[in-house]
């Protein structure tokens, strides 16, 4: 398994909303007055990208120039985008790119409000850099040209070449690598230096002088022609000649064969002209007898002052181009290895840096001697806080090694035996002396230059085969527990996690050291330390790592670690037991040290770790109305108009006033039809008179009916023909739609109705109101007769005694005046009132449902429709971490993090736990209790349950319910649940 987890992130795709549509066709008018090339929809692997979200996301983290200024910051960019794929660095880069090409001129004109750089600088250039606020011709121009002249591409400064240097001369830069001198292609002459017999007759001269080079080959030359000036005069005659004899010396017969002009053509080849070499006048005891002797006599002098002062003087004596010296990577490891504490101080200080700026190309195998002197150095840790000298020895004949001799060829087997016997310095945490502060410096320096570098899976391929390094780790590790020891640890820990994935033994003492880490306090070396121990041999597909002689200590520290509140300490000892549990034998060392079930409850309890619960409502079918009879379908009516929706709508103007109502007062029904002139009848009723008192007009009828197609696609206008007593007659109806219950307000909110019915003779109120305030002031105040307290906002009436009736529709408990309260009236009339907004559903599709909830009396009114409601499905879920395969990125998500760990254990115990010795061990006392049957002595043996059960049913018995429940509600943990399930039965 691996170390760690990647963060689960949204898939990215294209969300082709009306905002991204206008985005990218302001985009395709931007480039296209640019002058530049666009593509809307840029691929990254086989994924499109988003560029409006591209555009947001870059623009919300500071934009092109504030992202490219922060290091690995296109990285983070990319892995929240959800476009992050196998190769960090090429995603990286192709995402910058695309924003360079297509967005970043864009940004610099609308968000920074800008004139863009011109195209010849932008897009018609590479990604490279940034600072595109500040780009011009002169200094984009002037950068580049010192980038082309700079020498090396290792990051490390160059000196200037001296004014007498030229590109064949010494290295003049400090950098790895120097591009060579550029090559000069060789043209060989195609003139005759001798006249044929067709030219000898019209030029007799010519014979005495050879031909010139051709016009292509004298430019070539052209640097040689001109370091001999005394012969140009000869040499343009020559080449005027030349030209001639070319022309004339190719005029063959049509006899000649073809070896004749191959002949020729040699015969006419001449040798170029001598090129100048250039050369440096270099100091000896010949040509400057007076600067050696004053050298020898400095270097007499500075015998005494030991090879610092004595390479000082050299640089005095010495010109600047003499002693360039090796590089920067070279002058480390030379001074690293010269034994002068100085020198090595040096060395070390820079090797950290480079190790940590130039990991990538910085490579152990490039550097011989690079490992043996920074493991050597770090060896002088012993002489610290022991009194011991560690020294590597690498002879292959010695068979014996002392106390402070380390084999460097196999390794030291008994290095922690050596260890354990050495006695410990005092050394106090708080107060050292200098030299100790700096040695300890120095030595933390090393290690942590070695740890930067095998972070290269190169360098850590390299340092797992270098033994010293091994026996390294394991003297750092068993260092006293001192805080000034503190910081080597770690490093020794993570240069641990680096190798191990290409070790093969688990009986290594690095391995039994890395065990005992696991008894530590301190979270950040536990957790170290066990991605270190479920690493090894992880990169050796045919090796198995068998984590052989845990201890029970260790054993039982985990157990209790997965009680903790810690993901990443979690995820880490999930890791390990993955590892642990797949080899039979550890089972029985587990079962041994823990409660065993204990730890599958765990583990199950883990399946849900960090999950998302819910209930989704999956609609069987959708509410439908049925109408018993066409009479019925047909005999919708439209419903009246509020007063206070029929104000706002003749606010509005055509066509808005017409799709409004239309919206309010219709809903889709497939199996339904209403006749036209209902409908335009109930329109020109609602708004002839309104509008005509503000001398405004009306819409026409026909452009009326079209509208109603332009609300409701699925309406249209149709002839009906029926056959009647009366002969055959035609109906022009609108199917599709039906008049609503209830209308609606603009809002989408439904009216209530007023079911207040005067005393007999009068007419019903039928008004429509909004909520049940309006409804409660309308009856107090139109029916009831009571006046308000104030005049203005919320209404307030007086409580008092009298004669008071209910006239509700159907109401039957006060027909005839009764002395009431007003308080108990209007408690009886809010029971009324909340059945009539009950009826009424805020949703379209919920309309027929309400129907279904409707008294007799609204049955009466709708005779012939049925209801039938919807048919819908609840459904518990759970969600936990998931990623998708990079390799199929339109596949579903996979599981991962803990709780797939979690799962993986489970199926490890449930395959193997039927082949260890405990459960070999039940079974023999199995067939001991049956013998013990037969012969009647049951009596003599323990016949329980629980001592003749296997550990498989004893493990899962009691969790296989909470087995089948995550199994159908966790969708991304299917398959794998599948194969435990699989196992236990």
């Amino acid at each position: 398994m691996a170390p760690t987890k990647p963060v689960p992130v949204a898939e990215h795709k294209i969300e082709r909303t009306p905002e991204y549509e206008k985005f990218i066709e302001e985009l395709r008018a931007f480039h296209a007055d640019r002058g530049t090339t666009f593509d809307p929809e840029p691929k990254m692997g086989n994924t499109n990208v988003d560029l409006l979200q591209l555009f947001n996301y870059i623009v919300e983290n500071g934009g092109y120039d504030k992202v490219s200024e922060e290091k690995l910051m296109w990285r983070k960019m990319c892995e929240n985008l959800g476009l992050m794929r196998h190769n960090a660095p090429a995603d990286a880069y192709t995402l910058k790119q695309i924003f360079y090409k297509q967005l970043a001129a864009y940004e610099i004109k609308t968000i920074h409000k800008k004139t863009p750089p011109p195209p010849e600088i932008l897009e018609l250039t590479t990604a490279k850099g940034g600072s595109l606020l500040t780009r011009t011709l002169e200094n984009y121009q002037a950068r580049a040209k010192a980038e082309k002249d700079e020498s090396g591409d290792d990051g490390t400064p160059s000196r200037e070449r001296q004014a007498n240097d030229t590109p064949s001369s010494a290295r003049a830069s400090r950098g790895l690598r120097e591009a060579p001198a550029p090559r000069v292609p060789f043209y060989p002459e195609t003139s005759s230096s001798r006249q044929t017999r067709h030219a000898s007759g019209q030029q007799p001269g010519a014979a005495s002088t050879p031909a010139a080079n051709s016009p292509a080959q004298s430019a070539q030359h052209g640097h040689s022609n001109a370091a001999t000036p005394h012969s140009q005069p000869n040499h343009q005659m020559n080449r005027d000649r030349g030209a001639t004899n070319y022309r004339e010396s190719y005029s063959w017969p049509a006899h000649s064969s073809a070896s004749d002009i191959m002949n020729l053509a040699i015969h006419q080849y001449q040798l170029p002209a001598p090129q100048p070499m250039p050369l440096r006048i270099v100091d000896t005891p010949l040509n400057n007898p007076e600067r050696f002797p004053g050298r020898h006599r400095l270097l007499r002098q500075a015998q005494a002052q030991g090879p610092t002062s004595t390479a000082a003087l050299l640089r005095q004596t010495l010109p600047p181009s003499v002693m360039e010296g090796p590089n920067i990577y070279e002058r480390c490891l030379l001074s690293l290895r010269s034994g002068i504490r100085s020198e090595q101080a040096f060395a070390l200080n820079h090797l950290v840096k480079i190790s940590y700026e130039r990991g990538d190309k910085y490579k152990f195998s490039q550097f011989i001697g690079l490992a043996d002197g920074l493991v050597e150095f770090a060896l002088g840790v012993g002489n610290l806080f022991y009194n011991i000298d560690w020294t590597i020895c690498n002879d292959p004949e010695v068979d014996e090694f002392e106390d402070g001799e380390l084999d460097g060829i196999n390794g030291t087997p008994d290095i922690l035996e050596r260890i354990a016997r050495l006695e410990p310095k005092a050394v106090h945490d708080n107060f050292q002396p200098s030299e100790f502060t700096d040695h300890i410096s120095m030595v933390t320096e090393a290690v942590l230059t070695i740890r930067n570098m095998v972070m290269l899976p190169e360098n850590a391929v390299f340092m797992a085969e270098f033994p010293p390094l091994q026996d390294l780790l394991c003297i750092l590790l068993h260092l006293p527990d001192l805080d000034v020891a503190l910081e080597l640890k770690h490093s020794a820990l993570d240069i641990a996690e680096q190798i191990t994935p290409f070790l093969l033994s688990s009986d290594h003492p690095l391995y039994r050291t890395l065990l005992a880490q696991l008894n530590s306090t301190d979270r950040g070396t536990i957790l170290t330390a066990l991605r270190a121990i479920s690493r090894i041999a992880m990169n050796h597909a045919t090796e198995t790592n068998k984590l052989a002689g845990v201890p029970h200590s260790v054993l039982r520290n985990l157990m209790e670690w997965l009680l903790l509140n810690d993901d990443e300490l979690l995820d880490a000892c999930l890791d390990f037991l993955y590892q642990y549990t797949a080899i039979v034998p550890n089972l029985d060392n587990l079962i041994q040290a823990t409660n065993i079930e204990n730890l599958v409850a765990q583990l199950v309890r883990l399946l849900s770790h960090g999950a998302k619960r819910g209930v989704r409502e999956y609609v069987v079918s959708d509410a439908m109305v049925r109408y018993d009879n066409e009479e019925a379908r047909a005999l919708d009516n439209v419903r009246s108009i509020p007063k206070d929706l029929l104000e706002e709508l003749v606010a509005m103007e055509e066509p808005d006033r017409c799709y409004q109502w239309l919206k309010c007062f219709f809903e889709e029904d497939p199996e339904s039809n209403i006749t036209q002139i209902a409908v335009w009848q109930a329109y020109n009723t609602a708004f002839l008179e309104p509008l005509k008192k503000q001398g405004r007009g009306m819409i026409n009828a026909a452009e009326f009916i079209r509208n109603i197609s332009t609300v409701y696609q699925a309406a249209g206008a149709q002839i009906l023909r029926e056959v009647g007593p009366q002969g055959e007659t035609q109906r022009f109806i609108i199917k599709g739609i039906r008049s609503r219950l209830s209308p609606l307000n603009l809002d989408g909110r439904p009216y209530s109705q007023c079911r207040w019915v005067p005393p007999p003779g009068g007419t019903p109120c039928h008004a429509w109101l909004i909520d049940a305030r309006s409804m409660w002031d309308h009856i107090l105040v139109d029916h009831i007769g009571e006046k308000s307290l104030d005049g203005e906002g919320n209404k307030v009436f007086r409580n008092h005694d009298g004669l008071f009736a209910c006239h509700w529709e159907h109401c039957y408990k006060y027909p005839k005046p009764t002395q009431l309260n007003l308080f108990q009236l209007m408690a009886h009339l809010k029971m009324h009132i909340n059945n009539e907004l009950a009826t009424s559903s805020p949703q379209e599709n919920k309309s027929a449902a309400a129907d279904a909830q409707t008294p007799s009396s609204r049955n009466k009114r709708n005779k012939g429709r049925v209801v039938e409601p919807a048919k819908v499905l609840h459904l518990a879920y759970e969600e936990t971490a998931s990623q998708r395969d990079e390799r199929l990125p339109n596949a579903p998500p996979q599981a991962a993090g803990i709780p797939l760990s979690a799962v993986l254990i489970l199926r490890n115990i449930a395959r193997n736990i039927g082949k260890t010795e405990a459960e070999e061990a039940i079974i023999k006392k199995r067939e001991q209790l049956q013998e013990a049957r037969e012969l009647g002595q049951i009596g003599s043996l323990d016949d329980s349950s629980d001592a003749t059960e296997g550990y498989k049913e004893r493990l899962f018995r009691l969790v296989k319910a909470r087995l089948g429940e995550v199994f159908v509600e966790n969708r991304v943990l299917t398959k794998d649940l599948t194969q435990l399930l699989q196992l236990l039965d």
